[in-house]
């Protein structure tokens, strides 16, 4: 797996202009990664920052700082001096009885849930203040005379140096908040795009790459709707997937996926390029996200297609409206009516639940543009290349060779999602130090 780093900005007059650059993967042969991107990041009259991305070969390449040079930056240190300030004066409004007859129940109730937010950050500064004094002290033996001491000291400096490597690494990760979602189910859905008939194979290989990628993780895979077409491809489907991080693992997956291979329905061995959508969208509880009866429109029909004696017999199938957006979900795939009406109510609620995801995203990051894309079903994210046995991911410029391996959806597509969740660290990382900067 692709190990974690880190970006560095360089301060251009008001703006500043960053880029990454993607270094060959130190344990997989098969990748390969170059520049795909730099963002240019300045401030409006209101004084929030926007950023706006631009593709292709960067103008600017600044180097990636390894863990430890990124520790060196006077930005990280402020940030961190900023977080055990403001802890510290947290915690002594929260237990100052001067504090608590001045502030409110509201106010000194934030203080004290900002203490619990920040402690475990705060005790990995400390821990990591403490390893470096006694890597100095460990230095200062190294210097002695007596050879047994020094050996001595040799030792002790390895496993300081490997906890500090730790801790720091820790505190990064502490930096970078979780999403709201990122511990959801999701619901899948995958739609043939251009290419006809070319199109709907390639979607029934994708749908089974996620089905394999599923049970490579023990999750749970629950078919909600399987529309076949004549030649054994899939126009749509979709499937309920649980398990733990599903959705954080899966989240990178959305956008169109684009194929160029000879189709089996070529006679003249000409290559053609086809593509299809991938949708990922978070599976709300039904505590954090309700529905009210009153704006639902349930359908009943017969079902249609394969499946056996019920099929055109019984009204099994279930169309679901939400008169309010106008959104649909329905489901065709069991036998009973009732089984069919939950699935599609779990896809009506996932479909709604990701808009008003999306709605609240769009708020609190106007005109934002992340590297790592919007994950919505516009955005061109990977190619498929049969004929160089490749497969690019356009967003980061990683390219794995071995198509057979990685459609299997085991331990290839696995690594591609690590460097895509990589990356969107990296990016919140930086972001964080541009606003020190």
């Amino acid at each position: 797996m692709a190990f974690r780093r880190a970006t560095t900005l360089l301060q251009c007059g008001k703006e500043c202009v960053f880029s990454l650059w993607i270094t060959h993967c130190q344990k997989s042969p098969n990748v390969m990664r170059k520049p795909v991107s730099f963002y240019e990041y300045s401030s409006n009259h209101c004084g929030r920052t926007t950023r706006t991305l631009h593709t292709g070969t960067p103008l600017l390449v600044a180097k990636l700082l390894s863990v430890d040079e990124l520790f060196a930056k006077k930005s990280l240190q402020e940030y961190l001096k900023n977080m055990e300030t403001e802890y510290t004066e947290c915690l002594r409004a929260t237990t100052s009885s001067e504090t608590e007859e001045q502030s409110s129940e509201d106010e000194l109730r934030a203080k004290r849930t900002k203490v619990s937010l920040l402690a475990p950050l705060i005790q990995s500064i400390k821990e990591l203040d403490t390893k470096q004094k006694e890597m100095a002290e460990t230095e200062m033996l190294l210097k002695d005379e007596d050879p047994a001491l020094r050996e001595l000291a040799e030792l002790e400096s390895e496993g300081c140096l490997q906890d500090i490597q730790d801790l720091r690494q820790k505190i990064l990760d502490l930096l970078i908040p979780e999403e709201a979602a990122d511990m959801s189910d999701l619901v899948l859905e995958v739609t043939a795009g251009v290419g006809g008939q070319e199109a709907m194979l390639f979607t029934d290989e994708v749908f089974d790459m996620y089905q394999g990628f599923a049970q490579h993780h023990d999750w749970s895979f629950d078919i909600l709707e399987h529309m076949t077409s004549e030649l054994g491809g899939l126009r749509h489907a979709s499937a309920s997937i649980s398990g733990p991080q599903s959705y954080k693992r899966m989240k990178f997956e959305a956008g169109v996926h684009r194929v160029q291979r000879v189709p089996r329905t070529e006679k003249q061995g000409r290559m053609h390029t086809s593509t299809m959508t991938v949708a990922v969208l978070p599976q709300p509880t039904e505590i954090s996200f309700t529905l009210n009866s009153k704006d639902l429109r349930i359908e009943t029909k017969r079902a249609s297609g394969a499946g056996g004696q019920h099929v055109n017999t019984t009204d099994s199938a279930v169309r679901i409206v939400h008169l309010p957006t106008g959104v649909v979900a329905e489901c065709q795939q069991e036998r009973s009516q009732i089984k069919n009406k939950e699935k599609a109510m779990k896809a009506l609620r996932a479909k709604l639940y990701s808009m008003k995801l999306e709605e609240e995203t769009s708020k609190r990051y106007n005109q934002r543009k992340i590297q790592i894309g919007t994950k919505g079903r516009s955005e061109k994210i990977r190619t498929y290349n049969f004929a160089q046995d490749r497969i690019t991911d356009h967003r980061i410029g990683m390219t794995v060779h071995d198509i057979k391996s990685f459609l299997l959806g085991e331990d290839l597509l696995d690594e591609m999602n690590s460097s895509l969740q990589e990356f969107s660290n990296q990016e919140t990382l930086a972001e964080l130090l541009g606003e020190i900067d």
